[in-house]
């Protein structure tokens, strides 16, 4: 497990400004930024920090406008506080400029008939699945990865050549810690890599544009940890892609449906 857990990032935070400033340690990056479900993760925290007595998370819209490579400072801004509906903007600066941005949405339960679900199609028990990567290496490709457990269920590796953009895998934190917390979860729902990586022959770079995603749940629950990802292409051409991402507990329950934009220099 990395020395340097997502839940001990959140609780170095310390006030600048009006706003919170966090550490970036070099086990939470990937090439020169941070990983997404990570800077999204601090947003958020940032937002419940500062912003206290908060309905439920039920929407997010994430954009990455430059690299976080180093320590952001986040800061906060209510749009809107309604009867049911907060709406909160969070805005990481490097050096006074924009890193990245994100607006969340938090609503209180409403009575409705209304009850739809999207189960989540059989799987092997975590258990039972392989491991993603090999669990011999030394350390893992990419330096974020090392503070997660992941399985693959379904789907190829990156670079493979495969038909399909699509995985299916089980993940969780490898930190007990974050396993029922809202920024966990979050942070985990972002963990594979492109949906397009399976499609492509050779290695190359990649850059997420933004990162729009629903939460279905009030409860972040699940055994042991685990959530289900299912992450699968729609469309990519001229450089560009977009997926959809899906995240269920271990009962079946669709707790986060999203989508991404990504960018493909290869």
């Amino acid at each position: 497990m990395s020395s340097h857990t997502l839940a001990e990032v959140l609780e170095s935070r310390m006030p600048e400004g009006d706003g919170l400033r966090y550490p970036v340690p070099s086990e939470w990056m990937q090439g020169r930024t941070t990983f997404g479900g990570f800077s999204s993760a601090l947003m958020l925290d940032a937002v419940r920090t500062k912003h206290k007595d908060l309905p439920s998370l039920r929407s997010a819209l994430v954009n990455f406008t430059a690299p976080i490579g180093t320590s952001p400072t986040i800061g906060t801004e209510v749009l809107r506080q309604g009867r049911n509906v907060t709406i909160i903007n969070a805005r990481a600066e490097i050096d006074g400029k924009v890193a990245a941005m994100a607006t969340f949405s938090f609503g209180y339960p409403q009575d409705s008939h209304v009850a739809f679900e999207c189960p989540a199609n059989s799987a092997e028990e975590p258990e039972n699945t392989g491991h993603y990567f090999p669990p011999d290496l030394p350390k893992p490709p990419i330096p974020f990865l090392q503070n997660f457990d992941v399985r693959l269920i379904d789907g190829a590796l990156p670079f493979s050549g495969a038909e399909k953009g699509y995985l299916r895998l089980w993940a969780r934190h490898k930190d007990p810690f974050m396993w029922d917390r809202m920024e966990g979860l979050i942070a985990v729902a972002d963990l594979p890599p492109p949906a397009i990586y399976p499609t492509l022959k050779k290695p190359g770079p990649n850059s997420s544009m933004n990162w729009i995603f629903n939460v279905l749940t009030e409860e972040i629950r699940t055994r042991e940890g685990w959530w289900l990802l299912e992450h699968q292409l729609t469309a990519g051409r001229n450089g560009y892609s977009s997926q959809v991402m899906r995240v269920w507990n271990t009962d079946g329950d669709l707790v986060v449906d999203g989508m991404q934009s990504v960018i493909i220099f290869v």
